[in-house]
């Protein structure tokens, strides 16, 4: 059990999305000395400067969140800087770490390392039954050698690091970039651009066969601080909101909840990436007590309130 209070927290990616979630939640539990590295200062793509981060912050933990992400289009033009920058980041971060004497560092995983056809829902026993659904292999494979390093390195050194793997999120301060965000966000920004110029339709990739489940952000930061506190074993815990909704029932309710009154229209020449998508979410309870309390349709129109504030749609 790690008290966080009083604790050196670095959290990487903590200026991100998830990441100010995480930072938030560290702050409610009393912990005051919490160092957020910016990209601009701390390249963690380059291993001096992970040095030098352990160096200026002299941690006790270390969560690493930063990484380099999009949605399906951004990981088929990516794939090997998707590869190469997240595989060095968490590499020469959990290496450093253990050269410095770091007590305890928290890595996330991502759904995206499952095998394409894993059984619904995902148990963490799956994670090596096959190779990964081929749009996002590389992102997923650099991220799922942090696992490897995490078990390796607490045989070898008796290193003390946990492996989370959070299932799409979702929330208020989400990326909503088209050329690189993730579904939810991608969907509310062309309904709501749609709704503002008047348009009959909507354009979305794929079939909407294909199966997503979602965790509100805040409810994902509340895992994260959880295992933080409690977990200290390698083996992977899935964190997630256990259900699952296809994407054309996603779009469906955006559309309602956005008010665009147009036709949705499917481009089936674009890929719908993984089939299904459902994680066991069983251990996380177990070990850690963590349960997402947010329900869906009320996490959708919290985001949409915080889009329509922040980009100014009326």
């Amino acid at each position: 059990m790690v008290n966080l209070e009083g604790k050196r927290v670095v959290v990487t990616g903590g200026a991100g999305f998830l990441g100010s979630f995480v930072v938030e939640k560290l702050k409610a539990r009393g912990c005051r000395d919490i160092f957020v590295p910016r990209s601009a200062d701390y390249d963690l793509v380059d291993r001096g400067a992970c040095r030098r981060l352990y160096k200026d912050a002299r941690p006790d933990v270390v969560i690493h969140l930063a990484a380099k992400v999009g949605g399906i289009g951004a990981n088929r033009e990516n794939p090997g800087s998707f590869f190469y920058d997240n595989l060095m980041m968490g590499v020469q971060l959990i290496e450093e770490g253990r050269l410095y004497g770091l007590k305890k560092l928290v890595a996330l995983g991502t759904i995206c390392a499952y095998p394409k056809f894993t059984p619904v829902p995902f148990r963490e026993e799956e994670l090596w039954n096959g190779y990964p659904e081929e749009t996002n292999a590389p992102y997923g494979l650099a991220k799922k050698m942090l696992l490897v390093q995490s078990q390796a390195y607490r045989q070898q050194y008796g290193f003390n690091s946990i492996y989370l793997l959070p299932v799409n999120l979702y929330g208020p301060r989400d990326n909503f970039d088209p050329s690189s965000s993730h579904v939810i966000p991608a969907l509310i920004k062309k309904c709501m651009d749609a709704k503002k110029a008047g348009e009959p339709f909507i354009t979305v990739w794929g079939t909407g066969k294909a199966t997503r489940e979602f965790l509100y952000a805040d409810d994902a930061a509340e895992g994260i601080v959880l295992a933080t506190e409690k977990y200290e074993k390698s083996d992977p815990v899935n964190l997630g909101a256990g259900f699952e909704i296809s994407i054309k029932d996603l779009v469906t309710l955006i559309v309602r909840l956005t008010g665009f009154v147009g036709e949705m229209r499917w481009d089936a020449t674009k890929p719908d990436g993984q089939p299904r998508r459902c994680l066991d979410t069983t251990l996380a309870e177990r070990e850690f007590g963590f349960k997402a309390t947010t329900g869906f349709e009320e996490g959708l129109k919290k985001m949409i309130d915080w889009y329509i504030l922040n980009f100014d749609v009326h």
